[in-house]
């Protein structure tokens, strides 16, 4: 089966349908492993699925395509969400699902090149490094007259580094217009929030000083998603930055907000309220975990 780049008009309803089964899924990825990071995964629910269920060009029976979208989670911590996309998108089998983070699974904590090659651009972990691998993908797309995008996922605290800013200047000057990085602006990292830490403000005016095409939306909001989806991929001569801004862990209540969550793991008694506040839809079935199958 192959999702041809915005191919018609978006629907709202079915892409919700999709975030709210992603953060399902996510929560018990994480529960199940007993690790992982939830806080910012949780965030990026409306932003997977607008892209793979919009905007994202992929093959099921081609998955190698040379003309295929990219993604790269500049933020590999927040993999789970993105594993997550990949089995709903019929990419890899939803039963893998329930070996995250586990001896020997392709799923691991950090995307790993070596365990998915045909998903995984770049293994990541170290942050700041996403940004300049898509700028290489970029130019050799660019030698094969291949029409792909490239798009980065980029956490607001990563916006520390500074390889990110000298990586913004590259993908300016050589007006990689393929180029889209969606910012997830929650304002939280791992110790406390990023204007404390150190601060990126304001972030859309030093994106546009860079060269950039910045667009700012609601990060949860599904048709200012898909909107800034299709300016990006419209505009020309240079790459787009979209910076959305997010709640950590939105749609878990007693965990948005809060820095604590960012690599928590609920227990029992957290998961089952976590999975009660974001609710079960009939569209889709759990997967399956063992000794507990749905």
């Amino acid at each position: 089966m192959k999702q041809e780049r915005m191919k018609g008009k978006p629907d709202v309803q079915k892409a919700a349908d999709l975030a709210q089964q992603l953060r399902r899924d996510t929560v018990r990825m994480i529960a199940h492993a007993g690790s992982g990071h939830i806080g910012g995964a949780l965030s990026l629910a409306e932003w997977m699925a607008a892209l793979y269920g919009w905007a994202f060009e992929y093959d099921t029976d081609n998955i190698k395509d040379p003309d295929r979208d990219r993604i790269i989670l500049s933020n590999g911590h927040t993999c789970a969400i993105w594993y997550a996309s990949l089995a709903r998108s019929g990419l890899i089998p939803l039963e893998e699902l329930a070996t995250h983070r586990k001896m020997g699974s392709r799923l691991q904590g950090h995307p790993s090149r070596k365990a998915m090659p045909e998903f995984v651009e770049t293994s990541s972990g170290p942050l700041g490094q996403g940004v300049p691998v898509a700028n290489g993908i970029a130019l050799s797309m660019r030698a094969r007259s291949s029409r792909g995008r490239v798009y980065i996922v980029l956490g607001d605290g990563e916006l520390q580094e500074g390889q990110v800013w000298e990586s913004f200047m590259t993908a300016s000057h050589y007006r990689l217009d393929s180029v889209c990085a969606f910012i997830n602006l929650n304002n939280i990292q791992i110790d406390g929030t990023v204007q404390e830490v150190m601060g990126i403000e304001p972030l859309a005016q030093r994106l546009s000083s860079f060269g950039w095409h910045v667009i700012e939306i609601d990060g949860h909001d599904l048709p200012s998603l898909f909107n800034a989806l299709q300016e990006a991929a419209e505009t020309k001569g240079k790459p787009t930055a979209i910076i959305g801004r997010t709640v950590m862990s939105k749609g878990v209540p007693f965990m948005e907000g809060k820095a604590a969550w960012h690599g928590a793991t609920p227990s029992a008694e957290q998961t089952e309220e976590a999975l009660n506040h974001i609710g079960t839809n009939t569209r889709y079935r759990d997967f399956p975990i063992a000794g507990n199958e749905e």
